[in-house]
């Protein structure tokens, strides 16, 4: 399995506008792995995935794998997915029509509110606590920029957002009846 995925990786690779990917098993015994890529712009990726050779690099799989569902995401929405419950089982394309879609992201002016509600908070407790430091306030502006943002990105990528989409998933995604 980990050769066909890499041999596909390998080949999308080549291809113009090609950002990165990466594959990851849902649990060390599952059976389930998701394949993710990268590109520059969605024309990049519709020219990917239409492109003869990830057709065949598809067809080498056949019989090795099944291809349940796909989703595309934009920016940084990803950060509001609800957590995989398991797989959704598809399998073909016909039934790929009738599988129950997942919810949609929140609107962009909910994302900004919910990182605001993150992002200022932890901001400010971390200037408020550099503050006393008595080499701090004589950095460029660019280095202080830089430590505080490489300090407060993983915190408000592992914890903080996590948190708070947690805490506001009601007003994120509210259930329609």
């Amino acid at each position: 399995m980990t050769d066909w995925v890499q041999a596909g990786i390998n080949r999308a690779n080549r291809f113009p506008g090609f950002l990165g990917s990466g594959w990851v098993r849902q649990a060390e015994d599952s059976d389930v792995w998701h394949v993710l890529y990268r590109f520059s712009s969605e024309a990049t990726l519709d020219a990917w995935e239409h492109s003869d050779e990830r057709a065949a690099w598809l067809a080498t799989g056949e019989g090795l794998v099944r291809s349940e569902r796909s989703r595309r995401r934009t920016g940084i929405e990803g950060w509001f997915d609800e957590p995989p419950t398991g797989s959704v089982p598809v399998v073909d394309a016909d039934a790929a029509s009738d599988a129950e879609e997942l919810p949609p992201a929140p609107p962009r002016w909910k994302q900004a509110v919910t990182i605001w509600l993150g992002f200022f908070p932890v901001n400010l407790a971390f200037s408020y606590l550099l503050s006393p430091v008595p080499f701090w306030g004589g950095l460029p502006l660019w280095l202080r920029v830089l430590s505080m943002t490489l300090v407060l990105t993983p915190i408000m990528t592992y914890w903080v957002l996590p948190f708070i989409t947690r805490s506001l998933r009601g007003w994120l995604a509210p259930r329609t009846t």
